[in-house]
């Protein structure tokens, strides 16, 4: 992976696969027991899309909830859509999967009730800075905005990850959507703030302090 950061903190990203290329379902078969004792299954795109589809179908005949960042963006079908318990695109990746150009909240709205529409039971886009939209299909009120927390970016490649990392721990500790969201909003802003990728991860008191000064 070779990442490039500009003056304002934005990131590009290129993707050698390498190994990752190489995994396929009857890897993610042998690692079937994880998947069953897993309270949340995140899962994104960088590795190929058959392994990416046995690990969901394993997980919901499991009874395991199933959180899929799609990034790299790619097309995905209405059958490995339903399967899923929370979609995580970004606005690069929402447009692809809808049509519709993300670029701000009220696009962001469209195209949350547009991947509603093809079966996915929660949304969640990310907008930067915007903070992000949530979307439930078993909801009665329309898309909710999270505006996000205002900080000095200064490296923001790691924000997509801890964003999802955040949040399947907060739902495997019980929390509601919303509340998982906005733990994982300030997790993200956190780290937005430091260089690099893994070392830009909060601990948890630190998200905590955040939240608290909300």
């Amino acid at each position: 992976m070779h990442l490039a950061i500009d003056s304002a903190g934005e990131n590009a990203i290129a993707v050698a696969s390498g190994a990752n290329s190489s995994l396929s379902p009857a890897d993610i078969d042998a690692a079937a027991a994880a998947i069953e004792d897993a309270d949340i299954v995140l899962v994104q795109l960088e590795i190929p899309l058959d392994a990416v589809q046995r690990a969901v179908e394993l997980a919901t005949a499991a009874g395991r909830r199933v959180i899929l960042n799609p990034a790299p963006a790619q097309p995905l079908s209405d059958e490995l859509l339903t399967r899923l318990a929370v979609l995580t695109p970004n606005e690069t990746e929402a447009t692809l999967l809808t049509g519709i150009d993300v670029h701000d909240v009220e696009s962001a709205k469209e195209a949350a009730s547009c991947l509603l529409a093809r079966g996915v039971p929660a949304v969640i886009i990310t907008l930067g800075s915007q903070g992000c939209v949530i979307a439930q299909a078993n909801a009665t009120a329309d898309p909710i905005h999270l505006p996000g927390h205002q900080v000095a970016a200064i490296d923001t490649v790691a924000a997509g990850d801890v964003f999802n990392g955040a949040l399947a721990v907060a739902l495997a500790e019980g929390r509601g959507l919303l509340d998982a969201v906005a733990f994982a909003s300030a997790a993200a802003a956190i780290a937005v703030t430091r260089p690099g990728a893994q070392s830009s991860a909060p601990h948890r008191d630190e998200i905590d302090s955040l939240l608290d000064r909300s």
